[in-house]
């Protein structure tokens, strides 16, 4: 399969200043961008989730893809060059190799969220489990107590 950036000659390129927005949570563009070269981070909530230096790396794609908002911002930790996709949902149509790149990388994303939702979730049942483990000691010593004032 060809390369991403490929598939990107011809289209628009924007060089980027370190410190600067290339996507905001929350606002809806309709554009996606494509990274040639640099570093950016992905930040939801004020919390930074990614970063990302890897040249033909997709970023805007879900808010395209579902009409909706950015669901994080995407801002340059240094110079960033990208290319700028304003029709992005017709870019994305026009050759089954994007839609297939496209599906891999959400493929992709999906699979890592997932494993780290499963990890989570077992950290906190063996948290849960210690809980329960000092709720019983605890139980034990107040049991213990009363018992003890009964008797005296």
């Amino acid at each position: 399969m060809a390369d991403i950036l490929d598939f990107c000659k011809g289209m628009p390129v924007e060089d980027f200043e370190s410190g600067t927005t290339l996507l905001a949570e929350g606002q809806q563009s309709g554009r996606i961008f494509v990274l040639i070269e640099g570093q950016v981070e992905v930040m939801r909530r004020g919390t930074q989730v990614s970063y990302v230096d890897e040249p033909g790396s997709i970023f805007g794609e879900m808010a395209v893809l579902l009409d909706m908002a950015h669901s994080a911002t995407v801002k340059a930790l240094g110079p960033v060059r990208a290319h700028i996709i304003d029709d992005a949902l017709a870019f994305m149509g026009s050759r089954p190799e994007i839609a297939l790149h496209v599906a891999a990388l959400l493929a992709r994303r999906l699979y890592y969220t997932t494993s780290y939702l499963v990890d989570l979730q077992q950290q906190a049942a063996g948290k849960r489990e210690d809980l329960d483990l000092v709720d019983k000691i605890l139980a034990q010593l107040v049991d213990k107590s009363g018992k003890r004032r009964r008797k005296g």
